[in-house]
């Protein structure tokens, strides 16, 4: 962890020109190598809408879980948890890190994590377990769980509002459920992110491809709609900026940047080659030279491109 921190402050203090070509290198020759979390474990690559066990994307996920917190200043979620909660649902827990650090927040209550392949440690919190399920599948837990977590499922459901009534039915009166997840739409405050930059070019045909696939790949821009429309009261939403680097002035987003920039890097292969090679016909050949082209614009300190993170949490009513 003091390799990840030490990067970390870094990238953050990364004020000037010469600050970002310095790092830019430093990732060119892959001089750093870094344990970001304490929980390492096998994760997932995209494969059409699911994923193959990667160790590379497995840090990243456990990035992305300190980025998300980060933006969020801090916590792990925004709905308001009662403190007495028995039951709480992961949905698509991953590498399980989310899992095991809200189980140790609420010691007494029994945290379930479910995923699509067990990839998650053996060595957990007494009241945190794990278990293979594909949530897009009928559910047929018998108790209700009063806070059910779902984050960054974007890419690998098909049928969200299916998935909000699902949680609904399975939340008692006066639970809550959270849905975290990425409008994935990169933009940029100032222009300098343009339709002919290669990033630009890459985000747009990776929509295109994933929606022609079946799969929406900016859930957080629905996520409060698809909420209501599946029963819950008092719905509440939130954006949230994830700049791309350490561009910002201000710190927060400097910070948020630059775990951003981290994982991106860490996560580009993985985005793409099997979506542009199956859905869009091109060659490995042809990924490689995008991503070349996306890793040179996203080191260069002019470029002040960002997407939007959204939180949206909801109650459902009482009996």
């Amino acid at each position: 962890m003091a390799g990840g921190t030490m990067l970390l402050k870094m990238l953050v203090r990364m004020e000037t020109t010469k600050a970002n070509k310095a790092v830019a290198q430093l990732w060119s020759l892959q001089a750093i190598t870094i344990p970001m979390m304490k929980y390492s474990r096998l994760a997932f690559l995209y494969s059409e809408q699911r994923l193959i066990s990667d160790q590379k994307e497995t840090d990243r996920l456990d990035i992305m879980h300190k980025l998300t917190e980060v933006s969020l200043g801090g916590k792990l979620n925004l709905a308001p948890i009662p403190a007495n909660a028995q039951r709480i649902l992961d949905i698509g827990t991953g590498t399980g890190i989310w899992a095991i650090e809200t189980g140790d927040k609420y010691p007494k209550a029994e945290v379930l994590g479910n995923d699509i392949s067990p990839i998650q440690p053996k060595w957990v919190p007494p009241n945190v377990r794990f278990e293979v399920d594909n949530v897009e599948e009928d559910w047929i837990y018998h108790q209700p769980f009063d806070y059910i977590h779902c984050r960054m499922m974007g890419n690998a459901i098909r049928d969200w509002p299916r998935l909000n009534r699902q949680c609904f039915e399975h939340t008692r009166p006066g639970g809550w459920v959270e849905f975290i997840d990425l409008d994935l739409t990169w933009t940029s405050p100032d222009g300098s992110l343009q339709e002919s930059h290669a990033s630009k070019r890459f985000n747009n045909e990776f929509i295109k491809a994933s929606r022609e696939a079946g799969i929406e790949s900016c859930p957080g821009l629905y996520l409060e709609g698809w909420m209501k429309d599946a029963g819950f009261k008092d719905v509440k939403a939130e954006r949230f900026v994830w700049p791309v680097g350490t561009w910002p002035k201000d710190k927060h987003l400097k910070e948020v940047g630059a775990w951003n920039y981290l994982q991106i890097m860490e996560g580009l292969e993985a985005f793409t080659y099997a979506l542009f090679t199956r859905h869009l016909g091109m060659s490995k050949a042809e990924v490689e030279v995008i991503c070349a082209n996306i890793r040179k614009e996203i080191k260069n300190p002019a470029m002040h491109a960002m997407f939007h993170l959204h939180v949206a949490y909801g109650q459902k009513p009482e009996a």
